[in-house]
Parts: structure tokens; sequence; C-alpha cells
């Protein structure tokens, strides 16, 4: 997939209009050179003390935001900081601290179930590796990567609803799936930026880059990676 943009150049003391047509792989190297100068720094958003709470708190993520989550998960790993302790208590209770997270009765029935599984299969650690997080209730593909990649360091390129809406815009997906999305991120992007730009693509999204209203043209990578059909297409949303 190429893109082109227009540039203004100055030759011979005249101004000329120059067509450029970027390759994928070009793109990604400008991407990654102003993410690193948006976000130098990648903090974790979700507030945890131990890979146990990472993993719920991840999990409770799903169609809420991480402010609510980090608003509700205090109180419940003050109760249960460990998969031991959570075990021991009732599912009403998880329910009680986290109700105000989306799907919460389904995530609190998930949270002591996959408790259970840690304490009898793991000794109450979470295991580090994609096939045994994903046999735990509620954990799905997305959820093993963020916690492979943020408590673990290996790297792995979870897709959320940002990255997937991002780079289809970017043109370097085409946005059929998530899967599809993973898989084309991975094959651009160097491995040992894959957790990193994660994040700063999650973080770019939520400050420059949101799903409704957006006008591309305006949009500081968007402008430049966008095909003049998708910018087209989003303008008549």
């Amino acid at each position: 997939m190429h893109n082109k943009i227009e540039l203004n150049v100055n030759l011979n003391g005249k101004s000329s209009r120059v067509v450029i047509t970027l390759k994928r792989a070009e793109k990604a190297v400008k991407i990654v050179e102003m993410l690193e100068e948006f976000y130098p720094e990648t903090p974790v958003p979700l507030d945890h003390e131990n890979t146990f709470q990472l993993l719920v708190a991840v999990l409770m993520s799903a169609q809420t935001t991480d402010v609510k989550v980090n608003q509700v998960t205090p109180a419940l790993f003050k109760k249960a900081p460990d998969a031991k302790s959570m075990v021991k208590l009732p599912v009403d209770t998880i329910l009680e601290d986290i109700r105000q997270v989306g799907l919460a009765p389904t995530k609190a029935k998930n949270i002591h179930r996959l408790s259970q599984m840690l304490v009898k299969q793991h000794n109450g650690e979470v295991p580090k590796g994609f096939e045994p997080l994903e046999e735990l209730p509620g954990v799905g593909h997305k959820t093993a990567g963020v916690v492979m990649a943020q408590a673990f360091g290996v790297p792995a390129f979870p897709i959320d609803t940002h990255i997937h809406r991002l780079a289809a815009r970017w043109g370097l997906s085409n946005g059929k799936n998530v899967e599809k999305t993973e898989k084309d991120l991975k094959a651009i992007f160097p491995k040992h930026l894959w957790n990193k730009l994660h994040l700063q693509i999650i973080f770019f999204g939520r400050e420059y880059c949101p799903a409704r209203n957006h006008d591309l043209t305006k949009c500081p990578i968007c402008s430049w990676t966008a095909t003049k059909k998708r910018i087209l297409e989003e303008s008549k949303r």
C-alpha cells in the first residue's frame, strides 16, 4: 500500500509542486519518529502492584476506560492483592467493588474463576505464556498480549480499538480485522519496538485521533498518511 504526499519545493528560485510516493516501511519510520517525540515515556496506564493485579485490571478494561478501572481497583486489591486472597472473596463482593465497570457481573465471575485456576494450576502465580494465559476465563489474545508485554517484557503487539483504527487510517493495514492488523503491524515495525509502540499509538489515538468527528487533514499523522479516499470517507461520517 502506497501513499502520496504533495510538497512545495523551491527549485532554481521557483516554487514547484512535487508528489512523493511513500511505501509502508517509509511511513513506519516516520511514524516511529513522531510518536517518540510525542511520547518518549510510556507509563503503563493501569495501576497495579503485581502481575496478578495487572491481569485483573486489563480484563476489566474491556469496554471500560482505564480511568474508570483505576477508580475501582484500589478497593478490590486492598481486599485481595493476589490470586490466593481473591479466591476467598465471594463473587458478590468482587461485583460490589467493580460494579461501575462495563459487563461487571461477567467480569466478577471471571476474576473469581481465573483466580481459582491460578491457585490450582499455577500456585497462585500468573503464567508466562500466551497459551496458559488464554486458557484463563475472560482472558483473550489481547489481554494476554498486554500482560506478556507489560509484565514480562515479551515482545507483543496487542491490538485494541485505538490501534486497529489508526493502523487503518494510516494505511498500515486494511482494517479487515484485529488479527490482520496485528500481523501487518508486526511485519512493518521492528520487534524490539512493539511493546512501546503499542502504548504510544494508544496514547496518540486518545489525544489526537478520536474515532468520531475527526478531521484527518488536521491530524499530525493522518494528514500525511491517510489516502484521499479515506479522508473523504471519514469526512462524510
